[in-house]
């Protein structure tokens, strides 16, 4: 993962328990994003056979979805989590 912050001089009063906490909390949302993004993709989707994977495959599509996001924003992504990381830090050295 590739994440844009702001320099170290602009962000100093941060811990790096903080940053950490606040790059977690950026890819969880590009996770969460890319998963609202990917589900109407599927929401077509017949689960009948012979290829559908029935009823089943409908009750875990979600799960699906959100594996799928997770395995994105790992791969890179498409940007957000730095953007919202460098946001995040600039909230925060403003606060203090």
């Amino acid at each position: 993962m590739t994440v844009q912050t702001a320099s170290p001089a602009a962000t100093s009063s941060i811990t790096d328990a903080a940053r950490t906490r606040i790059a977690q909390t950026a890819e969880d949302f590009e996770v969460s994003f890319m998963s609202q993004m990917l589900k109407p993709m599927f929401e077509g989707l017949s689960t009948e056979a012979p290829f559908g994977g029935g009823e089943a495959e409908g009750t875990w599509r979600g799960f699906l979805i959100d594996a799928m996001a997770k395995k994105v924003v790992k791969a890179g992504g498409i940007g957000v989590t730095g953007l919202v990381m460098s946001e995040m830090l600039k909230m925060q050295e403003g606060r203090a």
